[in-house]
């Protein structure tokens, strides 16, 4: 039964006196907010929600960053793989999923890899982009001030003018292309542990403010203007990088192959050829020269916080597999270019997400170094795609693939 008082918000709410948008700042209670809002969604629908779960949740923690009108929360369950030995330091990876198998597969990978010596991982690039768009009267006067952004003169000055906005954000590179009168702007800076996009589009704003009256006839559309690129699959991400760019390689012995893979190091890497390489070019592929990337990106994305619409980009890898030594054992490698995670911010800081992190080591903003964390975690990202790689291909290889999927990843009342 609704109380009294609940009553009289509620039908406020119900007959649009009082926006349900509005009810965490009029009660000033975010579960009791929750609660009249999903009834009145109800009245309003006519349809339950049932099933939504909406006790034992920390309203207060999303309240302003993570998620609006709030009506209760999606259950997904996670799982552990590992020991995954990356770089001589054992991880447990977290995998938030409601697919069947791919727990269970990653695992299978880890293992490979750990009973081989391990896996190694390389950072190779570490900035985040933003990439506004302004648009001039003349071709010629956004060719002007193309040339004065990449100017390597100014950039000092420009640095300074970005760098005030964070204690964290510092500007390494402007890159401008044009189209016509218009000009695009791709600025790429470091972020300390956090993904960064708020503190590089600050120090952007800061950059376009202090250009403006030098270049009087610049008209700013947009703080983004694509080329940045966020949350779409783009060749800019794929060559250039955004976020952590990270190389992750081990060499599974030819006898676990055989044994904890089931199958031969011929097989895999003609498949990886076939497959990967080959039917990923006849489909026009765009940075997807893999077997799998995003199930684990997405999984590791959900269970650590990460924002899940960046999985388009995170996702671009390309896996290698060779025979060494003298033909026994197998080389492989995934090269990730744009992993886009970060230990601070955003849904890390939910009680859940934090755990995960926690497991990994990787809690909050790292006190030796700025960035370590993120960096960290983007490269347990990649090592476990590299898992995951590993295992998909050699099912895939053995026939198995069909089979598992029938008996782990379907209900018992399928046909």
């Amino acid at each position: 039964m609704v109380n009294e008082d609940d009553e009289v918000v509620l039908q406020g709410v119900v007959n649009g006196k009082i926006p349900s948008y509005s009810l965490e700042t009029k009660l000033r209670d975010c579960k009791r907010a929750v609660y009249i809002r999903r009834l009145a969604l109800e009245r309003i629908t006519g349809k339950s929600v049932d099933g939504l779960p909406m006790e034992g949740f920390d309203y207060d923690s999303i309240l302003g960053q993570c998620c609006e009108m709030p009506i209760g929360y999606v259950q997904i369950p996670v799982g552990v793989a590992g020991p995954l030995l990356l770089d001589g330091v054992e991880f447990y990876v977290p995998m938030a999923t409601t697919e069947g198998c791919l727990v269970a597969s990653t695992n299978r990978g880890c293992k490979a890899i750990y009973v081989s010596g391990g896996a190694t991982s390389v950072l190779l690039k570490d900035g985040m982009t933003r990439a506004p768009v302004v648009r001039f009267g003349t071709a010629k006067r956004a060719a002007d001030l193309k040339f004065f952004l990449e100017e390597p003169l100014n950039f000092e000055t420009l640095a300074s003018v970005f760098n005030k906005s964070s204690r964290f954000g510092r500007l390494q590179t402007i890159r401008c292309a044009i189209a016509g009168k218009n000009l695009y702007i791709r600025f790429t800076c470091s972020t300390g542990d956090a993904m960064g996009m708020n503190m590089v589009s600050k120090g952007v704003q800061n950059v376009l403010d202090y250009l403006q009256p030098k270049f009087p006839d610049m008209d700013i559309i947009g703080i983004s203007g694509n080329y940045c690129s966020d949350k779409k699959p783009a060749a800019v991400n794929w060559i250039e990088g955004r976020g952590k760019s990270i190389v992750c390689e081990a060499v599974i012995k030819e006898q676990v192959v055989k044994q904890v893979l089931k199958t031969t190091v011929d097989s895999l890497v003609e498949l990886n050829v076939l497959k990967n390489l080959t039917g990923s070019a006849m489909a026009g592929a765009l940075g997807g020269f893999n077997a799998h990337a995003s199930n684990i990106v997405s999984a590791l994305f959900l269970a650590t916080g990460q924002d899940p619409a960046q999985n388009i980009e995170s996702s671009h890898c390309i896996t290698m597999m060779e025979a060494v030594n003298n033909g026994q054992d197998l080389h492989v490698s995934v090269t990730m270019p744009s992993i886009e995670v970060g230990t601070v911010g955003g849904g890390t800081q939910l009680g859940s997400q934090s755990a995960c992190l926690n497991l990994l080591g990787v809690k909050g903003a790292s006190k030796e170094s700025a960035g370590a964390n993120a960096r960290q975690l983007a490269k347990v990202v990649a090592a476990a795609v590299l898992a995951g790689e590993v295992s998909l291909m050699s099912a895939i290889a053995a026939g198995q693939l069909v089979k598992s999927h029938m008996k782990y990843n379907r209900s018992n009342k399928d046909v």
